[in-house]
């Protein structure tokens, strides 16, 4: 499976579970920990949960080894290791806090149309 293809199964799994503002980063040639950087957030913490919960499951029926989930108790960021992929599932407050979009500015978007339809 390819690096594209996880993102993919993250970013659906993300959206099943109502995940809001759903982008994703392009790190190739700017980050040696990973290709892509899917960012979301949710509006509680019970749904904080769910998302990286459902992110952890659709990974792990494809055979894609989660290699961390880290946060998880706290709900307020979590950090769901896919390898190659990375993503960060924030509450609301902590995502306009962290901002990730701006820390990465370099980073291109990838474009997610064909992954929320």
């Amino acid at each position: 499976m390819t690096e594209r293809e996880i993102l993919s199964v993250a970013v659906k799994a993300a959206d099943d579970k109502k995940a809001e503002d759903i982008v994703a980063l392009n790190m190739k040639g700017i980050s040696l920990v990973a290709d892509y950087f899917m960012i979301c957030h949710g509006n509680s913490e019970k749904q904080v949960q769910a998302i990286a919960r459902e992110i952890k499951e659709k990974a792990e029926e494809q055979q894609i080894p989660v290699k961390r989930l880290e946060g998880f108790e706290e709900a307020k960021w979590i950090l769901v290791d896919l390898g190659e992929v990375i993503a960060h599932v924030f509450h609301k407050d902590e995502r306009a806090y962290y901002n990730l979009e701006r820390l990465w500015g370099d980073a291109p978007l990838e474009d997610l149309a064909s992954d929320l339809q």
